[in-house]
Parts: C-alpha cells; sequence; structure tokens
C-alpha cells in the first residue's frame, strides 16, 4: 500500500513539476518577443523556394467551400511548440501518373536534404536537352507543402472548430502572403510576426473558385493583435501539436523503396535508373521557349492539400 501511494505522489509531483516548466517555458516566450529575427532569417532561406495524406487525421483542418467553390473562415498562425525552433515545417512531395497508368505520389526525400530518386531522374531528364524529355519534368517536378499549429477563430462551415488547436496544411501562394507581412515592401507598413501570440494578425481566408480550383489570392492578414488573454493563449499553446513528426526521416520511405515504386510507375518510359547530373534543378526550371503558344495552366494548387489529395483522388478511381 505504501509503495502505491508512493508512485500515485512521485506521478503527482511531475505533473506538477511538468505544469511548472510549461508555464515558465511560456513566461519566457512572452519575453523574447515571438525571436522575430530568427524567423525572418528563416523567411529569407524560403526566398526562392525549392506528404502525406492527412485526410483522415482529425488533428488537421481545412476549410470548407460551398458549391460555388467559395469559403472563408479566420486562423491564427501559432507560435513554436514546446522545445520546437520554428512554427512551420516544409515538405517536398511529388505526385504525378506515368504512362503505366500508376501514381507515384510521394514525399520526397530533399526534404530532409537527401538524394532523392525522382529528383535525380528530373535532373537527368532536364539536362538532355529534349523538349518532350522537358515536358516530363515539368510534370514530376516537386511540390511544396508547409505544415503549422493554426488557432480556429471563426469556421461559418463547421462552427465546432472554433477555439480548437489544429494543424493546417498549405502552400507557396499563401506562405507569400506570410512573408508580404514579416518584410513588407513599402515605408508605411510596419513588419508583423503573424506566429506571435501578442503581436501577431489573425488570417482571413478566402477561397474563391478559379477555373475549377481554389484560388487564394483574396486571402489576407487583419490588424496586429494580441489573439487573448495570457491564460487562454496559455492554454492554446500547451495544445499545439509537435511538427517534428513530419521530417522525422523515419517516416520516409527509403532511396531504394522510391527508386522502386519510380520505375514501376514509369516502366513504359524506358527512363534509365536515376543519375545524379551536374545540374540540380526541380522546383525552379527555366521556363520553356515556346514554338506555339502553351496549354493555359489550370489555377495553382496553394494549398498543398488540394494538389496531393487531388492526385491521390485520381488514383483511387483507376
Amino acid at each position: 500500500m505504501t509503495n502505491n501511494k508512493n508512485t500515485t505522489l512521485y506521478n503527482a509531483i511531475l505533473r506538477i513539476q511538468g505544469e511548472k516548466i510549461m508555464a515558465l517555458d511560456f513566461n519566457s516566450m512572452k519575453k523574447s518577443t515571438g525571436g522575430f529575427d530568427k524567423l525572418m532569417k528563416e523567411v529569407e532561406k524560403i526566398a526562392t523556394p525549392q506528404t502525406q495524406d492527412n485526410a483522415k487525421d482529425d488533428r488537421f483542418w481545412q476549410p470548407e467551400v460551398d458549391k460555388a467553390g467559395n469559403g472563408y473562415a479566420v486562423i491564427r498562425f501559432l507560435p513554436p511548440s514546446a522545445g520546437e525552433e520554428l512554427p512551420w515545417v516544409r515538405i517536398w512531395n511529388h505526385g504525378f501518373q506515368g504512362p503505366t497508368g500508376k501514381w507515384y505520389i510521394e514525399n520526397s526525400l530533399t526534404t530532409l536534404g537527401k538524394a532523392d530518386p525522382v529528383s535525380e531522374l528530373n535532373t537527368e531528364l532536364w539536362n538532355s536537352g529534349i523538349e518532350a524529355n522537358k515536358d516530363l519534368v515539368r510534370k514530376q517536378k516537386r511540390r511544396l507543402t508547409y505544415v503549422a499549429n493554426i488557432y480556429v477563430v471563426k469556421d461559418p462551415a463547421h462552427p465546432e472548430n472554433e477555439g480548437q488547436v489544429k494543424l493546417y496544411k498549405f502552400g507557396k501562394k499563401i506562405f507569400d502572403k506570410i512573408k508580404d507581412v514579416m518584410q513588407p515592401q513599402f515605408e508605411d507598413e510596419d513588419p508583423v510576426n503573424p506566429f506571435d501570440f501578442w503581436k501577431g494578425a489573425n488570417f482571413k481566408l478566402k477561397i474563391r473558385n478559379v477555373e475549377g480550383y481554389r484560388n487564394y489570392d483574396k486571402s489576407e492578414f487583419d490588424s496586429a493583435t494580441p489573439l487573448a488573454e495570457d491564460e487562454q493563449m496559455e492554454s492554446i499553446w500547451k495544445k499545439q501539436h509537435s511538427l517534428a513528426e513530419f521530417v522525422d526521416p523515419k517516416n520516409f520511405k527509403s532511396y531504394d523503396e522510391l527508386k522502386t515504386k519510380l520505375l514501376v510507375v514509369l516502366a513504359a518510359t524506358g527512363a534509365s535508373a536515376p543519375r545524379a547530373e551536374a545540374m540540380s534543378l526541380d522546383e525552379d526550371m527555366p521556363k520553356p521557349v515556346a514554338a506555339k503558344p502553351a496549354a493555359k495552366p489550370k489555377a495553382d494548387f496553394d494549398n498543398a492539400d488540394d494538389s496531393l489529395s487531388y492526385f491521390a483522388k485520381l488514383a483511387n478511381d483507376d
């Protein structure tokens, strides 16, 4: 009986100590003003851009659109979770259908700074100088995903989400809007850290249907204001999700696994096994000089889920 009491007391002490540590960390975060300078450096690194399907993951939130393809919500990007340096992670991925009819929908090892078979094959094809190969590269190029913690301020389609901490997956266009408020272009605009509890700003997500796809151009940040009272913000912070798992190497397939999958998907092309060449490219390849007008592209997939989930749906429909 004594041992049980001691164990219960020990667990209670650990819990109390943990709460004190969290409180200290939160107070330190408030005094540090959110590490804006450090975030600015990270944003500058991403000035030129270089997934997993979470459709069934309840931690993730996505805005819902009406029958016309329009939607509206208000969210707040949250600061780094406890023990993490940045409030976002970046994930590169590929999603395309091969001539075999099979699909390749995988996260890219370039996310981890490692060699990736699709990127290597794309480099080889591009350096061949053959326009048809360059067209393949454009089809197979990698896409960029960001994942961050958000607080759902307003969700008219699903009011039950309001007041909840969720994970949000988004793409370059929305991240560009984040960069715009952190690095304003006009002298009458002050830089804002949208991830700061006290000096950040709510993000008004405005979605329109443009040529059959979601468009986020009208989305904008509101004026800077504290998210809530300190006590409530601390509670929100403690509910944030760790982002480390999304860039944990153990959650990525190995190079050999990806290469095997790629060769199966592209079997009909007769393409050689991926091999690194002099030029490294993917996202930032030069635009082709077309002899004839290029087909008008569909709207950008800004939200990463829009692209990868779209490809996954097509794959499931086949």
